[in-house]
């Protein structure tokens, strides 16, 4: 699964740079896709596969670090659970920058998906007793980076994604027994359906159409 979101995510990124095809101005997320102004919510997850056509690092860095922590988790948690995970996060992501930014933001970006990776694994690795301060060290570079001034990086994202990923290592952690599977996988449903609720119900609060 891990290779194939980097296959996609690449895939993707070629199109971005057709010219005419539109992919970015068709794919990329703000909080005013969460209202009836504008309702294309899809976006919260379409985003999570598109980056910056400017800055090849962009891509690069975040496929880089999918296949660092997508190598750590994914056997660990399975195919079906690592997708969600990811694909949550991404979610989690966007509500950040619903919740956290102006409504007229506009993001792209696996960050989001990126940083819930790692929020999952600090749960898990404390759970597990494993070393941590390496973890919290590079966590922090990268939260700390987004508040760099002109670096046009969404730390809001990148808190969404955080917290989401970090609940959904919370849920796989609890539920871990085979006699909670169904358990897990109804939270696992309820999550990103209260994340969708909270970006709809804050963004058209932001813009005034409630």
């Amino acid at each position: 699964m891990t290779y194939s979101l980097i296959g996609i995510t690449a895939f993707v990124y070629l199109l971005q740079w057709i010219p005419g095809l539109g992919v970015t101005n068709a794919l990329f997320f703000s909080p005013v896709f969460m209202t009836e102004v504008f309702p294309e919510p899809w976006r919260a997850l379409t985003s999570v596969f598109l980056h910056s056509t400017s800055w090849f690092f962009h891509i690069l860095l975040n496929m880089y670090t999918l296949w660092i922590f997508g190598r750590l988790l994914e056997p660990m948690l399975g195919r079906g659970r690592f997708l969600a995970l990811y694909l949550i996060s991404g979610l989690a992501g966007s509500v950040g920058v619903v919740v956290f930014a102006a409504p007229s933001s506009q993001v792209l970006g696996a960050s989001g998906a990126i940083f819930g990776l790692m929020g999952a694994f600090v749960v898990i690795q404390r759970r597990l007793g494993g070393n941590m301060t390496q973890l919290y060290i590079l966590l922090a570079i990268n939260l700390a980076i987004g508040f760099i001034p002109g670096a046009n990086i969404s730390w809001q994202a990148h808190l969404g994604g955080l917290i989401g990923g970090a609940l959904v290592g919370l849920i796989l952690l609890e539920t871990r027994p085979r006699s909670r599977r169904g358990l897990q996988i109804g939270l696992l449903i309820a999550l990103p359906i209260a994340l969708f609720v909270i970006g709809v119900l804050v963004a058209s609060w932001k813009i005034g159409a409630l």
